[in-house]
This record gives C-alpha cells, sequence and structure tokens, in this order.
C-alpha cells in the first residue's frame, strides 16, 4: 500500500481510499496528521525563512519553545527540570539519560524490566527485553540488571521486593545501580499499565536507595494517557524523564532528555550531535503547546474517553472469552490481549481490510495495539471500535 496524504485522524492511498489511523505514527501523531494549527505555524516560518538547522546555537523557534514549554508544562507542575536536546529520535534520549546517570553516580548498572523497550541503539537495546530486538545488536548487552515489571508471571513475582532484597544482602552479588529506567505503561511489551502503588512503591525506593529513577516518557508522554506526563497520576518525580515522538506535535523529528537541575554534570560539548536543533520541530512543538496544553480539556477529554475504551473493549473481551486472554489500557492507548497470537495478526489483516490501521505488539505480536489520536472525534472513535469489532469476529470465525 502506498500512501499519499494525511489530515486528521485519516490516510489516503494513492487511489484515494481513506484509512482511520488507529497506530498515529505510534504515537508519534497524538495530535493527528498535519493540524491545521500547526501547519500554520510551520508553513509561516518557512515562508519567512526560519532557521532550519542551527546545532546548539540560539534561535527564535527553540526560545519560543522553551518557554511555551516553560510556562505551560513544567511550570504548572513545579518540575524544575533542565531541558537538554540529545538528538532527533527517542533512543538518543534514552541514551543521553543512561549516560547522565553513570555519570552522575559513577556507578555503571541499571535496572530495566521485562518487557521493556527503550529503543534500538546499543545502550537502549541493553535496558530492552525483547529478545528478537536485542539479537540485532550483535554484540553482549551488559551492564543490565533486569527484574520483573508489574503483574510479571500473573502478579506472583514482585520485582521491587527482589531487588529491594538483594541489595539490602551485601552477598547477593549485586551493586548499587546508577539508575532505574521504567515505563509507566508498556507499549511495544504488550500494553502492560503499571499501577500508580507500585510506580509509587519504585520510586521511593529509588529514593531510599540513592538510585536515580529514569521515566522514559517517549510513547506514553505528550498526553497519551491523560495528563501530559504518564507518571502524573502516580503522584511521582522522576529524576530523569525521556520524550520524543509527539513532542514535535507534526511527527517531525525531535527528543529531549529533562532531569532535575543538580544533575547537570555536563561539560561544554560533552553529549552532542549535528542534528539537535531542529527549528521546524521547535516551531510545530510550541504551537502544540498553546494549542492543546493552556488548560485541562484536552488531558479530561482523554480521560473520558478511557472510560468508553474500557468498557468497549471489555465487553469485546467478554464476547469473545475463548479467544481474547484481556483487554487492557489507559487513556488512549488500549491493547487486546489474544490467547493464540496468530490471532492477533489476523485481526489486524481484518482490520486493515475494512480501512482501519492497528498494530501489533507484545512477546509474540500477541496484543492488538490501538492508539488512536487524541483529537479524533467521538464518531471516529466509535467507527473504529465498530470495525475492530467486525474483525475480531472475522478473524476468530477462521
Amino acid at each position: 500500500m502506498v500512501f499519499d496524504r494525511a489530515r486528521g485522524s485519516r490516510m489516503f492511498d494513492r487511489d484515494g481510499r481513506a484509512y482511520l489511523d488507529f497506530f498515529a505514527g505510534a504515537s508519534a501523531l497524538n495530535y493527528g496528521h498535519n493540524h491545521p494549527a500547526l501547519k500554520r505555524a510551520l508553513l509561516s516560518y518557512l515562508e519567512q525563512d526560519g532557521v532550519a538547522h542551527s546545532l546548539d546555537m540560539l534561535t527564535v523557534a527553540k526560545e519560543d519553545f522553551l518557554t511555551e514549554f516553560a510556562a505551560r508544562v513544567l511550570g504548572p507542575r513545579g518540575l524544575d527540570y533542565r531541558v537538554q536536546f540529545p538528538g532527533p529520535t527517542g533512543t538518543n534520549s534514552v541514551e543521553a539519560a543512561l549516560k547522565l546517570a553513570r555519570k552522575v553516580t559513577g556507578r555503571q548498572t541499571i535496572v530495566a524490566f521485562t518487557g521493556a523497550f527503550h529503543g534500538m541503539s546499543l545502550g537502549s537495546l541493553a535496558v530492552t527485553g525483547n529478545a528478537a530486538k536485542r539479537a540485532g545488536a550483535g554484540i553482549p548487552l551488559g551492564h543490565t540488571l533486569r527484574i520483573p515489571y508489574d503483574g510479571f508471571s500473573g502478579g506472583q513475582v514482585s520485582g521491587l521486593k527482589l531487588l529491594d532484597s538483594m541489595l539490602a544482602d551485601s552477598s547477593s552479588g549485586v551493586d548499587l545501580p546508577a539508575a532505574v529506567i521504567v515505563e509507566t505503561v508498556q507499549g511495544e511489551g504488550g500494553v502492560n499499565p503499571a499501577g500508580a502503588i507500585w510506580l509509587a512503591d519504585l520510586a521511593e525506593l529509588c529514593s531510599r536507595r540513592d538510585i536515580l529513577l529514569i521515566i522514559d516518557d517517549i510513547q506514553m508522554g505528550c498526553g497519551r494517557t491523560g495528563p501530559f506526563f504518564s507518571f502524573e497520576a502516580a503522584g511521582i518525580t522522576p529524576d530523569i524523564v525521556c520524550l520524543s515522538k509527539s513532542i514535535s506535535g507534526y511527527g517531525l523529528p525531535m527528543s529531549l532528555t529533562l532531569f532535575r537541575t543538580e544533575l547537570d554534570v555536563w561539560q561544554p560539548g560533552e553529549h552532542n550531535g549535528t542534528f539537535r536543533g531542529n527549528n521546524p520541530a521547535f516551531v510545530t512543538a510550541a504551537a502544540a503547546l498553546r494549542e492543546f496544553w493552556a488548560d485541562s480539556t484536552l488531558e479530561k477529554q482523554t480521560e473520558e474517553r478511557s472510560v468508553l475504551f474500557e468498557e468497549r473493549l471489555g465487553e469485546l473481551a467478554d464476547r469473545h472469552a475463548e479467544h481474547v486472554a484481556a483487554s487492557r489500557g489507559r487513556g488512549l492507548v488500549w491493547g487486546l490481549d489474544f490467547r493464540e497470537p496468530h490471532l492477533a495478526r489476523r485481526v489486524a489483516d481484518a482490520a486493515f481490510a475494512r480501512g482501519l490501521l492497528v498494530e501489533t505488539s507484545g512477546s509474540c505480536d500477541e496484543v492488538v495495539k490501538l492508539m488512536p489520536s487524541l483529537t479524533s472525534t467521538d464518531e471516529e472513535l466509535a467507527e473504529g471500535l465498530g470495525i475492530l469489532r467486525d474483525s475480531v469476529a472475522s478473524a476468530v470465525g477462521g
């Protein structure tokens, strides 16, 4: 399939057929395709010969973004973070976070979780759980301690108790780590939400043991779960936060690494890269903050729609309980977990044939993953859920 154009919640192939997009660029398009307010800001900037590439130089576009980010995101949440532009993609943000944590603490080990996905470069792969993705590294991936995520093995194993016990025992063979890196909702891992209490317990453990807490909010940030940051519901303040995907608002490459001011131990030029100064992305990012984060309207709407998805997908899972093990999610990221992994792919194919774009995730691609844009209309969400319902019925019926 060759796609030609896109607007809002729909993509169009070159023959003009429309597809409802419940993939949203893997959450890089939280505000839909070519949102008019963002497009106007970008076109105006380009028409005025605005600076497109600037490395670390200060530009009007960068200054505007930082001003809006402080006023609409950091300030209202009482977050005293330095803002670093580590490179164009999410894995660049994770690499910067890991590097900074090791530099600050002087320690090497990073604690990561089962089911985690943090990127495709070597440092990010080392803290990623998926065996197939890790195998692509071609070399051993070390300096990582892997522990169970919330709910792993049916919740029978407590990763936090295990970690705390091993750190308390000088004979455990486990050295004090530099940091813990975690997703509040594992997206690529199969849409696995961590509980607010579990996250709060993790933050308390890190604080008590003098371990830095890194939240990877690359896929779940920028409103995907409701609040701007996905960790807000747990009432925690991470030491370091990784952002990318929808931070530019328009699908343009951009990422940030946020960290507490006292952790800013970088020397000039110590962590750099050519494409940190993506000014068109700064322009659309600032426009997105003005358009969607001036108040709590979008956040409240996403939380209301979360209830709708929970109800509809719960009904769908109950109707096909023989084939669907569970439905789970938060905000506007949801998954249907199939007992037989091949059924998830069959559902995705059936949905595509009916004009709905979805993806699969999980250890065996057993989860049909839904991530519509946050700006989808109620009618579009109902349409997509209807197509999904018919696709599941078709797939499990053979």
